[in-house]
């Protein structure tokens, strides 16, 4: 056990999903979770990641569900994670969290060999480059729910360049990808990890094709259906796990979004660590299978050092 951790008074092991104030009530995986744990006799609660008054020595294992609000307070975010870690167990772990949290991840992904959607980041200050002949996306490096995303035609520059330069002004990063014009009908394919083997997968249909409705203003609303991923989807989906500078064994959760490139190969969109909606009610096992890895993880968080967790 950790220094700093407290040793574990006797009961039932303790779980803490964590969540943002705006957020409670709006994480559809939070219930089938809860139920799931509790069926695996664990304590299960819930609390808001920025509220001071939570004792995280309390937990024995803090498992980051629905902080949707962090884009906001990204540092402050990433200092209150490695606090909670110090005190409890953080899944992911607080280096992850740091890491995956600014998209800026993607190009080390490309530059590990990874087939991402090609992607550029632009610092305040840089000059703005953006395709000329196709449509592209803006957004900032670091966001949740497709906040502050939009998509823009060829001949709508200048409109791009206004919404670059207002987040810039807020001495944000921007990213710009090309807009990948295949999910309007073949929709986006979400594979979803736990503990480093895959789960399940869903599809997504798209969310940038109109007018993006916005749920309690943290992330957009999405049609979600269930999807069997094809065999090289899962191919790209385990090479970008595999490029990840973390052991994916040691990862709670992952999800890895792909986008249908022109040539029908899967492009990865995001790798999303910190998180992820993980839709464990489009899978009969989802929330059994996801609550068995938590259950595996705290037997690991709570064992004393030079003691071997029970396999």
């Amino acid at each position: 056990m950790p220094a700093g951790r407290q040793p574990r008074p006797p009961g039932p092991p303790r779980v803490t999903l964590v969540t943002a104030a705006e957020a409670i009530g709006l994480d559809d995986d939070a219930p089938v979770l809860e139920d799931a744990l509790r069926r695996c006799g664990v304590d299960v609660r819930t609390c808001v990641w920025d509220d001071e008054a939570v004792d995280w020595s309390a937990t024995d294992l803090a498992v980051l569900r629905s902080t949707w609000d962090y884009p906001r307070r990204r540092e402050a975010f990433v200092r209150w994670a490695t606090r909670v870690d110090a005190a409890a167990a953080l899944r992911n772990r607080p280096a992850v969290v740091a890491w995956n949290s600014d998209k800026r991840y993607l190009l080390e992904l490309a530059d590990r060999g990874v087939t991402i959607v090609p992607s550029t980041v632009h610092a305040p200050g840089d000059g703005i480059t953006v395709p000329a002949d196709r449509g592209f996306v803006v957004k900032p490096t670091v966001s949740a729910g497709s906040q502050d995303t939009a998509r823009y035609a060829a001949d709508e520059r200048e409109h791009a360049l206004v919404h670059a330069g207002r987040l810039h002004a807020q001495g944000r990063d921007v990213l710009i990808q090309p807009y990948v014009e295949r999910v309007d009908d073949d929709g986006e394919t979400a594979l979803v990890y736990v503990g480093g083997q895959f789960s399940h997968a869903i599809r997504k249909g798209p969310i940038l094709a109109g007018v993006t409705e916005t749920v309690g203003g943290l992330f957009a609303a999405e049609q979600i259906d269930p999807r069997s991923p094809r065999d090289r989807e899962r191919a790209v989906a385990e090479a970008a796990l595999d490029a990840v500078p973390f052991d994916r064994a040691d990862l709670l959760y992952a999800r890895v979004d792909l986008l249908p490139g022109r040539d029908g190969r899967p492009l990865v969109l995001e790798v999303e660590l910190v998180e992820p909606s993980l839709f464990l009610r489009f899978d009969d096992v989802a929330a059994d299978r996801f609550a068995s890895a938590i259950v595996r993880c705290l037997a690991a968080a709570t064992t004393p050092r030079g003691m071997a967790a029970p396999g």
